[in-house]
């Protein structure tokens, strides 16, 4: 028995992701188990005569850190790697996880025949890719961003369950606050929003927030675009002269004078 093996044990039997600090938290529970004063309190708590985890180095697994777990499943994934199995642990956002590698698809997807695989729309993935490098975000700063209303998609992606509403901003109104969720990390496969393409260029990008600042000085009103058009249309095509007026005849004697 091995810490990696330990920790296959964990993950098998839990139902839901297991984060880092929590496998170190269980490995340390067990080992404190093996004290003298818990076997004194606890008689049950006593590994069996002929038990593999009296092989274990106690004091080592009751001070385990996160690094030493994560170095384990790592040693985990490469005997898996070396035996060609179908699965791997990887870490979701809300711990890590066995999985079933992607080449099986195929048969795995035969155990769900009514789930069928959801696909966005270009709009909604324009609209999540906004809320998610710039959240939180409100929506009009969305619709500043896209130029369009985006109360359909937004509300898409709620149902989805891939943004939430985060809170409130603190601008007049206070409209409603957008972030994505944990369902959209895992759907994207990665644990962190920090893991995202670029995001520490593309958080610096300024953009238009959605205040009436931003819309009167970066969006023109249709009537002040037409303006603008007819301000260049007259430096364009200057007014022709108008026809020079007779000089007036008034001091000028009559010819019958």
């Amino acid at each position: 028995m091995d810490l990696p093996s330990i920790l296959e044990s964990l993950l098998v039997a839990s139902e839901s992701p297991l984060p880092s600090s929590e496998l170190a938290r269980l490995v340390r529970a067990r080992a404190a188990e093996f004290s003298e004063d818990s076997i004194t309190e606890n008689p049950e708590n006593a590994p069996a005569p002929d038990s593999p985890e009296r092989e274990l180095d106690l004091d080592a697994l009751a001070q385990i850190n996160e690094e030493e777990i994560e170095a384990a499943l790592s040693e985990l994934n490469k005997h898996y790697e070396s035996t060609q199995r179908s699965f791997v642990v990887d870490q979701g956002s809300k711990g890590w996880k066995i999985f079933t590698k992607a080449d099986y698809a195929g048969f795995v997807k035969l155990l769900f025949p009514g789930r069928k695989p959801e696909r966005l729309s270009p709009p909604a993935m324009e609209t999540l890719a906004i809320i998610a490098y710039r959240q939180p975000v409100t929506k009009s700063a969305l619709e500043a961003v896209r130029g369009v209303s985006c109360d359909g998609m937004l509300q898409k992606l709620l149902d989805r369950e891939l943004v939430k509403i985060s809170g409130r901003a603190d601008l007049p109104g206070r409209p409603l606050l957008y972030a994505t969720t944990e369902l959209f990390l895992e759907h994207f496969g990665i644990a962190d929003i920090e893991e995202l393409p670029n995001i520490g260029e593309l958080r610096k990008v300024e953009l238009p927030d959605g205040t009436e600042e931003d819309t009167d000085d970066k969006i023109p009103t249709p009537v002040e675009d037409a303006e603008t058009q007819l301000a260049l249309s007259a430096v364009e095509k200057p007014a022709e002269e108008a026809p020079a007026e007779p000089e007036s005849t008034e001091d000028e004697p009559s010819p019958t004078q």
